[in-house]
Protein backbone atom coordinates (compact mmCIF):
# COMPACT_ATOMS: atom_id res chain seq x y z
CA UNK A 1 0.00 0.00 0.00
CA UNK A 2 1.34 3.52 -1.25
CA UNK A 3 2.39 5.72 2.43
CA UNK A 4 0.11 8.05 3.22
CA UNK A 5 0.46 11.41 4.82
CA UNK A 6 1.06 11.73 8.75
CA UNK A 7 2.38 7.41 8.52
CA UNK A 8 5.80 7.05 10.02
CA UNK A 9 7.76 5.75 7.24
CA UNK A 10 9.26 2.46 7.37
CA UNK A 11 12.45 2.15 8.29
CA UNK A 12 14.87 -0.38 5.81
CA UNK A 13 18.45 -1.87 5.12
CA UNK A 14 19.47 -0.97 2.00
CA UNK A 15 22.73 -0.48 -0.60
CA UNK A 16 23.88 2.91 -2.11
CA UNK A 17 26.11 4.78 -3.73
CA UNK A 18 27.38 5.25 -0.45
CA UNK A 19 27.32 1.91 1.24
CA UNK A 20 24.63 0.20 3.57
CA UNK A 21 22.17 2.39 4.60
CA UNK A 22 20.12 2.19 7.95
CA UNK A 23 17.30 4.39 7.05
CA UNK A 24 16.04 6.03 10.18
CA UNK A 25 19.82 6.28 11.41
CA UNK A 26 20.63 8.14 8.57
CA UNK A 27 17.66 10.43 8.39
CA UNK A 28 18.14 11.26 12.56
CA UNK A 29 16.54 14.16 13.68
CA UNK A 30 16.79 15.91 10.43
CA UNK A 31 14.28 16.45 7.68
CA UNK A 32 14.43 14.16 4.66
CA UNK A 33 13.27 14.27 1.21
CA UNK A 34 13.81 10.65 -0.06
CA UNK A 35 13.24 10.85 -4.78
CA UNK A 36 12.75 8.12 -7.31
CA UNK A 37 13.57 8.05 -10.61
CA UNK A 38 12.67 6.21 -13.42
CA UNK A 39 16.42 4.54 -14.43
CA UNK A 40 20.01 5.57 -14.41
CA UNK A 41 21.36 6.41 -17.93
CA UNK A 42 18.05 8.13 -19.17
CA UNK A 43 18.28 11.51 -20.45
CA UNK A 44 15.53 13.06 -17.87
CA UNK A 45 16.46 11.45 -14.71
CA UNK A 46 20.31 12.76 -15.50
CA UNK A 47 19.18 16.20 -15.75
CA UNK A 48 17.36 16.34 -12.80
CA UNK A 49 19.98 14.02 -10.14
CA UNK A 50 22.83 16.91 -11.75
CA UNK A 51 20.44 19.71 -10.40
CA UNK A 52 19.34 18.50 -7.21
CA UNK A 53 23.10 17.90 -6.70
CA UNK A 54 24.14 21.62 -7.36
CA UNK A 55 21.50 22.81 -5.19
CA UNK A 56 22.74 19.83 -2.55
CA UNK A 57 26.29 21.60 -3.28
CA UNK A 58 25.31 25.13 -2.54
CA UNK A 59 23.24 24.48 0.55
CA UNK A 60 19.86 24.50 -0.13
CA UNK A 61 18.96 21.56 1.48
CA UNK A 62 21.74 21.87 4.79
CA UNK A 63 20.47 25.28 5.61
CA UNK A 64 17.03 23.83 6.26
CA UNK A 65 18.51 20.84 8.22
CA UNK A 66 17.28 18.06 5.08
CA UNK A 67 18.89 15.15 4.05
CA UNK A 68 18.31 14.01 0.71
CA UNK A 69 18.35 10.78 -0.93
CA UNK A 70 17.48 9.40 -4.63
CA UNK A 71 16.41 5.65 -5.65
CA UNK A 72 15.65 3.80 -8.23
CA UNK A 73 14.85 -0.36 -9.75
CA UNK A 74 18.92 0.17 -10.69
CA UNK A 75 21.80 -1.15 -8.70
CA UNK A 76 24.33 0.67 -6.76
CA UNK A 77 27.02 -0.44 -9.30
CA UNK A 78 25.38 1.07 -12.13
CA UNK A 79 24.39 4.72 -9.89
CA UNK A 80 27.87 5.38 -9.27
CA UNK A 81 28.81 4.74 -13.07
CA UNK A 82 26.31 7.04 -14.25
CA UNK A 83 27.27 9.49 -11.20
CA UNK A 84 29.99 10.30 -13.79
CA UNK A 85 27.72 11.14 -16.86
CA UNK A 86 25.72 13.65 -14.38
CA UNK A 87 28.07 15.25 -13.67
CA UNK A 88 30.11 16.15 -16.53
CA UNK A 89 26.80 16.87 -18.32
CA UNK A 90 25.20 19.54 -15.49
CA UNK A 91 28.32 20.59 -14.52
CA UNK A 92 28.57 18.64 -10.88
CA UNK A 93 32.24 18.98 -9.62
CA UNK A 94 33.30 17.53 -6.56
CA UNK A 95 32.30 14.65 -4.36
CA UNK A 96 28.41 13.60 -4.86
CA UNK A 97 26.50 15.00 -2.36
CA UNK A 98 23.71 12.69 -1.18
CA UNK A 99 23.66 8.78 -1.54
CA UNK A 100 21.53 6.97 -4.18
CA UNK A 101 20.10 4.22 -3.46
CA UNK A 102 19.64 0.56 -4.77
CA UNK A 103 16.26 -0.99 -4.96
CA UNK A 104 17.00 -3.74 -7.83
CA UNK A 105 14.08 -6.81 -6.11
CA UNK A 106 11.77 -3.36 -6.08
CA UNK A 107 11.03 -4.28 -2.35
CA UNK A 108 10.86 -0.67 -1.47
CA UNK A 109 9.32 0.77 -4.31
CA UNK A 110 6.09 -1.48 -3.73
CA UNK A 111 6.12 -0.63 0.15
CA UNK A 112 5.85 2.81 -0.41
CA UNK A 113 3.97 2.31 -3.94
CA UNK A 114 6.58 4.51 -6.24
CA UNK A 115 6.19 1.92 -9.26
CA UNK A 116 4.88 3.13 -12.62
CA UNK A 117 3.05 0.35 -14.34
CA UNK A 118 2.39 2.07 -17.66
CA UNK A 119 6.04 2.28 -17.35
CA UNK A 120 7.93 -0.70 -18.17
CA UNK A 121 11.89 -1.76 -18.63
CA UNK A 122 13.53 -4.13 -20.78
CA UNK A 123 12.69 -6.46 -18.72
CA UNK A 124 9.04 -6.30 -18.80
CA UNK A 125 8.87 -5.12 -15.44
CA UNK A 126 7.39 -1.68 -14.10
CA UNK A 127 10.06 1.15 -12.91
CA UNK A 128 9.65 3.58 -10.41
CA UNK A 129 7.86 6.29 -11.26
CA UNK A 130 9.24 10.23 -10.21
CA UNK A 131 7.87 10.08 -6.47
CA UNK A 132 8.95 12.50 -4.06
CA UNK A 133 7.99 11.91 0.00
CA UNK A 134 8.85 15.02 2.50
CA UNK A 135 9.62 13.57 5.94
CA UNK A 136 9.89 15.31 9.10
CA UNK A 137 12.38 14.57 12.42
CA UNK A 138 9.47 12.50 13.60
CA UNK A 139 10.09 10.13 10.39
CA UNK A 140 5.97 11.20 9.48
CA UNK A 141 5.01 11.53 6.02
CA UNK A 142 4.87 15.10 5.57
CA UNK A 143 3.72 15.52 1.59
CA UNK A 144 4.13 13.33 -0.98
CA UNK A 145 4.43 14.48 -4.91
CA UNK A 146 4.07 12.02 -8.23
CA UNK A 147 5.39 12.90 -11.45
CA UNK A 148 5.52 10.46 -14.56
CA UNK A 149 8.20 9.47 -16.34
CA UNK A 150 8.18 11.77 -19.27
CA UNK A 151 7.86 14.90 -16.63
CA UNK A 152 10.81 16.38 -14.96
CA UNK A 153 10.38 17.70 -11.34
CA UNK A 154 11.27 21.76 -10.73
CA UNK A 155 13.60 21.71 -8.12
CA UNK A 156 12.72 24.69 -7.12
CA UNK A 157 9.15 23.98 -5.89
CA UNK A 158 10.83 20.89 -3.96
CA UNK A 159 12.68 23.51 -1.74
CA UNK A 160 9.53 25.57 -1.79
CA UNK A 161 7.54 22.70 -0.60
CA UNK A 162 9.36 22.20 2.01
CA UNK A 163 9.77 25.66 3.02
CA UNK A 164 6.10 26.03 3.67
CA UNK A 165 6.30 22.33 5.49
CA UNK A 166 8.27 23.56 7.83
CA UNK A 167 6.96 27.02 8.57
CA UNK A 168 3.64 25.74 8.99
CA UNK A 169 4.99 22.88 11.14
CA UNK A 170 5.95 26.25 13.70
CA UNK A 171 3.03 28.46 13.20
CA UNK A 172 -0.61 27.97 13.32
CA UNK A 173 -0.74 28.91 9.44
CA UNK A 174 -1.19 28.02 6.08
CA UNK A 175 0.68 29.02 2.26
CA UNK A 176 -1.37 30.18 -0.38
CA UNK A 177 -0.74 29.49 -4.18
CA UNK A 178 2.29 30.46 -5.28
CA UNK A 179 3.77 31.28 -1.37
CA UNK A 180 7.36 31.84 -1.12
CA UNK A 181 9.66 32.62 1.88
CA UNK A 182 8.95 36.63 3.42
CA UNK A 183 5.39 36.30 1.28
CA UNK A 184 2.44 37.20 3.94
CA UNK A 185 0.57 33.52 5.15
CA UNK A 186 -2.78 32.76 5.91
CA UNK A 187 -4.30 31.90 9.36
CA UNK A 188 -5.71 28.44 9.89
CA UNK A 189 -9.72 28.52 10.45
CA UNK A 190 -9.11 26.59 13.24
CA UNK A 191 -7.43 29.40 15.05
CA UNK A 192 -9.75 31.64 16.61
CA UNK A 193 -9.55 35.49 16.82
CA UNK A 194 -8.07 35.88 20.05
CA UNK A 195 -5.85 32.91 20.08
CA UNK A 196 -4.35 34.30 16.93
CA UNK A 197 -3.41 37.70 18.73
CA UNK A 198 -0.98 35.70 20.83
CA UNK A 199 0.14 33.82 17.68
CA UNK A 200 0.73 36.37 15.49
CA UNK A 201 1.50 39.56 17.03
CA UNK A 202 2.05 41.47 14.08
CA UNK A 203 -1.65 41.34 13.32
CA UNK A 204 -4.00 40.44 10.51
CA UNK A 205 -5.98 41.37 7.44
CA UNK A 206 -9.15 40.50 6.81
CA UNK A 207 -10.50 40.22 3.80
CA UNK A 208 -13.83 40.75 2.65
CA UNK A 209 -15.96 38.78 0.52
CA UNK A 210 -19.26 38.51 -0.58
CA UNK A 211 -20.75 35.48 1.57
CA UNK A 212 -19.46 37.65 4.73
CA UNK A 213 -17.65 35.14 6.52
CA UNK A 214 -14.57 36.10 7.72
CA UNK A 215 -11.79 33.42 6.69
CA UNK A 216 -9.77 34.81 4.71
CA UNK A 217 -7.16 36.11 7.11
CA UNK A 218 -3.56 37.42 6.13
CA UNK A 219 -0.83 37.84 8.23
CA UNK A 220 3.22 39.21 7.65
CA UNK A 221 5.45 36.40 7.35
CA UNK A 222 5.99 34.97 10.84
CA UNK A 223 9.52 33.78 10.96
CA UNK A 224 11.65 37.01 11.22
Amino acid sequence: MPLNLGETVPDFVADSTEGEIKFHSWLGDSWGILFSHPADFTPVCTTELGCIAKAAQTGEFSRRNTKIIALSVDSAEQHRAWIKDIAAFQGVEGAWPYPILSDTDRTLAVKWGMLDPSEIDSKGLPVTARAVFFIGPDKKVKAVILYPATTGRNVDELVRVLDSLQLTVKYACATPVNWKVGDQVMIQPSVSNEAAKDKFPKGWKTVEVPSKKEYIRLTPYPDH
